[in-house]
Parts: structure tokens; sequence; C-alpha cells
């Protein structure tokens, strides 16, 4: 994200306040992947260890970090009247910009597994709390955006996200090819100079990330109902649009004209920033409305798949049981989006060779009817 510099300023001015809120906010670690990855979370007022949560995680963007994101794009009090788990994951950093990011085929060619990171958050805080497994949610600044659509690609175990100034990469959209419906929100400026409104190399337009997951869906443009956002804010440069296409895995966009790469409602005003509404507010009316759609009464979670050894150098024994019935297909498909094998899976265990596959990141899709299941290894 640009301009840290006035963020972090903005963090020093608060650290007060900050100060007086460290009994909710907890900020730890894990290792995941080899990696000691950090992350906090902030427990709403009158915690009840006994009640079940949603969970909201909350990504930041490119170059910024979790402690930041938490102050720009702000949902503690809505957290606190609503009750839910509010968490800060923080990303790596990628060396060449030496800035913290989301690996989503964005930024280069990476092996870090952040959906194994967030998936890792999750597992933990689910043994210490009592997470609503039905709602957890992810929304996200920019590169926490795309995060946020990769996630609802590639994981089971959310049950609708939102995206403010964020988009697809076409890797995420190759890999949505089988994924399952789910609502999305995309909150975005059409004078957004970071991530363009009409797209740009790699990455896809916003008119074209809604038409994916209105297809996606099954939804009807015709049934498109659109509305202007009350200017209430005379002075802030921007107003905005509603456009909502209505069906169970609802799709909303909210398009703010003449808006740049900030999050509506924010005190931090870093660009043109439309003040008419509180997007941490509307994210969590529209995913108040969900829970997790499963494409069937058996969890995806219960499916078993293992890949070993992973990384690899020559090959990987795919090892699968409990609800996997053969045949299945599978695609291998690389960290830009490029299919590298398409084949029936009849077998298992099945010894896959992988000798000829240049070093990096892969992902493995398992497709059963209008299921999908997606590992990831590395070939070395």
């Amino acid at each position: 994200m640009n301009k840290v510099t006035c963020f972090i300023l903005c963090l020093v001015l608060l650290h007060t306040t900050l100060q007086l809120q460290s009994q909710q906010t907890i900020r730890t670690n894990l290792v995941h992947d080899g990696l000691t990855r950090t992350y906090s979370y902030y427990l709403p007022a009158n915690f009840n260890q006994s009640k079940f949560y949603p969970l909201v995680f909350n990504l930041h963007g490119y170059g910024s970090n979790g402690d930041q994101q938490e102050f720009y794009g702000d949902f503690r009090k809505i957290a606190d009247t609503a009750g839910f788990i509010l968490v800060h994951p923080n990303g790596t950093v990628f060396p060449q910009t030496t800035q913290q990011f989301w690996n989503v085929g964005l930024v280069g060619s990476s092996n870090v597994d952040d959906v194994g990171f967030i998936h890792a958050i999750i597992d933990t805080l689910s043994k210490v709390y009592s997470i609503d497994a039905d709602r957890i949610f992810s929304t996200g600044m920019s590169n926490g955006g795309f995060m946020s659509y990769h996630l609802a690609c590639v994981s089971n175990r959310f049950a609708a996200i939102a995206s403010v100034t964020g988009s697809m990469t076409f890797l995420t959209q190759t890999l949505c090819k089988n994924a399952q419906p789910i609502p999305v929100m995309e909150i975005h400026g059409d004078a957004d100079a970071v991530v363009n409104y009409n797209g740009s190399t790699g990455v896809l337009s916003i008119p074209d990330v809604l038409d994916f997951w209105i297809q996606k869906n099954s939804l009807d443009k015709q049934k498109l109902i659109k509305s202007s956002v009350p200017d209430i804010n005379k002075t802030d440069g921007a107003t905005a649009e509603l456009y909502i296409y209505p069906g169970t895995n609802e799709v909303q966009h909210y398009k703010i004209l003449n808006g740049a790469h900030t999050w509506p409602g924010s005190p931090f005003v870093i660009g043109t920033t439309c003040q008419d509404f509180n997007a941490s507010l509307e994210i969590w009316k529209f995913f108040s409305k969900y829970k997790r759609n499963l494409v069937s009464s058996e969890d995806l979670t219960n499916f078993y798949i293992e890949l070993f050894p992973n990384p690899a150098y020559d090959k990987v024994l795919i090892s699968t049981q409990n609800n996997l019935q053969l045949p299945m297909k599978i695609e291998i498909i690389n960290s830009v989006g490029q299919n590298y094998l398409s084949k029936s899976l009849n077998t298992s265990p099945y010894e896959l060779q992988i000798t000829n596959l240049p070093s990096g990141i892969y992902f493995i899709n398992f497709i059963q009817g209008s299921t999908k299941y997606t590992r990831r290894f590395i070939k070395q």
C-alpha cells in the first residue's frame, strides 16, 4: 500500500489508544511451512469463552502490515457490538522489493504458503476459543483484497469475502474454475491509480471480476438493483453507487466515483476518500447474512489428501481416503496459472512423476463433479 509512512505517523499518535486496548488485542505467532508467522487478534468487549464467535480476517495491503490495517480499515468497534473475533495477520517480506505482501501470483515468483498460514490461524484459534466454523470471513485492502478472493477460490472454510481496492489475478481466476459459489463484495474507486478499475497486466478489471462471480454464483444480471449512496459529505471529492446482484450467493459492488486507492469511511485520508459510508460497517452487514454454503451434507474439511514428499524432486505420492471417491480429475497448475497436466486419478496411492516440471510452486486441483479441493506442493 502506498504512503505507509503516513500510517506509521498516525499509529504513533494513536499509541495511547493502542495501550488502552491492549487487553483485548493479542499479538502472537506460529510456525508454518518452516517460517515463523506473526498475527494479532482482537477479542470483542464482553467476550464470553463459552459463546461461539464468528471470525473475520482483515488483511493488509502490499507494503503494509496488520497493525496498520487494524487502524486504517477499523472493525474493532463493530466487533464489540456485533460480537466477532477479528484477526490481523502479517504477510511475508518479498526479497526483491523488501515489501510485505500476500502471495497470490501478483508479485514475482514466491513459494510462500499464505493459504496454509491462514488455515493454521483458524486451527490454532479454534483450539483456544469457540469459533463458529460456518461463519469465517475474509476482507482486506488492496493486496489483502486479492488474497481474500484467492481464499474464496482455493479454500472451503469461508462463508463470504469482501475486497476493498483489490481485484483478482489471472492465477486466482484459473484456480477458481471449479470453486464453489460464495457471496462476494467489491468496493473500488474508478480513479484508483494503484489497482486500476479497468485492470492491468495480470489483473482482472473490476467489471470482469463482477462478471466472473455473477456467473459463478448463478445470478441474473437483469435483476440488478442499482442505487446511489446518499452524498452526506459534500467535501470529500467522491460519491458512490451500490450495485446488488441478488441471490443465494449475492454479489455487491460499491463503485466510488472519483475514489482513489482508499478505504471509504476511514479517518486517515491518504487520497480521495469517500466519507458517504463506512466500508467496515457495510462489509460486516454483508457478512452477517451468511453462513458457509457447503456443496453437500459432508464437510469438505473431512477430505484427506496427502502429498509426500513435499517439497519433492522427481515424484509425489498422492494418497486419498475418507469421502473422496475415485476416479476423479486432477489438474496441476503453476504459480502463474499455466496448466501442466490434466488427467484422471483412478487409484490411491498414486505416484505422480514430476521430473520434467520446472522448479517452483504448484497447485493440484482434485475435482469430483462440482466439488474441488486444492493442495499445494513445491518442485525442487
